[in-house]
């Protein structure tokens, strides 16, 4: 556990200055990049494995909003069964180019073919975060409109071979 210290001119009259018991705090998932982020508050955290199937609500269809802000929940709810009193975050993120989800390319080749499509056009960003706590559950949703400059293939070429975001959707960081 996390123990925190009230400040004294937060101690309530009548209260002494007491050792507070926070609640973990779980990250649910495995990726490098929302564990980065989190770090970056410096708040002491847990990342565990959700283990949900992204697949099956990819396959279920819907609205990209829909199955971003589903997964995320999914993600959260399914390491909380095991956490109750901890606070879990789950995440999803999609990119989607004329209402298609853009994946994770997975392959060089892959990735500069999505970078080419999207090259000198909008596309959407969207993200999830659900929170589940034990006073229930919080639920956030981004979506960002972006539009990428044009992109030569040298440019395509060179920036997938040095950042390989091979595991990004959309093929960028």
């Amino acid at each position: 556990h996390i123990v925190a210290r009230r400040p004294p001119a937060c101690v309530p009259a009548g209260e002494s200055d007491h050792d507070l018991t926070m609640p973990r705090l779980i990250l649910a998932s495995t990726s490098k990049y929302r564990r980065a982020l989190l770090e970056q508050l410096g708040v002491p955290f847990e990342a565990a494995a959700p283990g949900v199937d992204e697949s099956i609500a990819k396959a279920a269809g819907g609205p990209p909003r829909q199955i971003v802000e589903l997964l995320a929940l999914q993600k959260a709810e399914a390491v909380s069964k095991g956490q109750p009193d901890a606070v879990v975050i789950g995440s999803d993120q999609a990119a989607v180019l004329d209402g298609e989800v853009l994946g994770k390319p997975g392959s060089e080749a892959n990735a500069a073919a999505q970078l080419q499509r999207l090259s000198g056009r909008q596309h959407q960003l969207i993200t999830a975060v659900a929170v589940v706590h034990p006073g229930g559950t919080a639920r956030f949703t981004d979506v960002t409109n972006l539009v990428m400059r044009r992109l030569e293939d040298s440019e395509i070429a060179g920036y997938v071979r040095r950042d390989q975001p091979l595991d990004c959707a959309g093929s960028y960081k």
